[in-house]
């Protein structure tokens, strides 16, 4: 008997899947980790959380969607995600601050 997992796509839409899951995510906070993540464990244990529980088949499609790394699990992906993040920022204020 084959298991079938759902999954998010790039584009929010839930799919089949044989293979599980590598990554788990949020969809209210819009946010990807572990699937051993201590955040997510706990908050999972409070419940509420896994009414919101989602999964992806790898970074990329967690990205694609719309999706943040986690702090907790992923604080060098979260660093660089937000260092990216305050780049643009900057560089949109700076722009409309230079148009005319």
């Amino acid at each position: 008997m084959c298991i079938v997992y759902t999954l998010l796509g790039a584009d929010r839409r839930p799919y089949k899947s044989t293979s599980r899951g590598a990554l788990g995510g949020h969809l209210r906070s819009r946010l990807y980790g572990r699937l051993d993540c201590p955040a997510a464990l706990r908050a999972i244990a409070r419940g509420g959380y896994v009414e919101n529980r989602v999964f992806f088949a790898d970074e990329k499609t967690a990205v694609s969607a719309g999706f943040r790394p986690c702090a907790v699990c992923l604080p060098e992906r979260y660093a660089r995600w937000k260092a990216a993040r305050g780049r643009r920022a900057y560089g949109q204020t700076t722009a409309a601050i230079e148009s005319p």
